[in-house]
């Protein structure tokens, strides 16, 4: 079963949040409809700024915590890496 970790912002790229889950777009479109109250509808992180696919939700989980772990700047350098003008990526995934 596939996995995939995630990196949502906001409007103005300053508030980051790291995910998991086994499936993408369904959670993307929970996040975007804040259908679950928490941190990602409090700052209305929206946008879809990285995904990565794992073969199976032990190594999501690992690179989750992997990366949870990392300073800011290396978050913000991974995501520049794959997505140079951080765009929203969700409608790759949603459509």
């Amino acid at each position: 079963m596939k996995a995939f970790v995630y990196i949502l912002t906001n409007r103005t790229n300053n508030v980051l949040y790291i995910g998991v889950t086994n499936n993408l777009a369904r959670r993307i479109y929970e996040h975007q409809t804040k259908m679950l109250p928490g941190f990602t509808e409090k700052y209305h992180l929206e946008k879809l700024v990285l995904a990565e696919t794992y073969n199976n939700i032990v190594d999501a989980i690992r690179r989750e915590k992997q990366l949870k772990a990392w300073r800011r700047s290396w978050k913000r350098d991974l995501i520049t890496s794959q997505n140079p003008h951080w765009e929203d990526l969700s409608k790759n995934v949603l459509y």
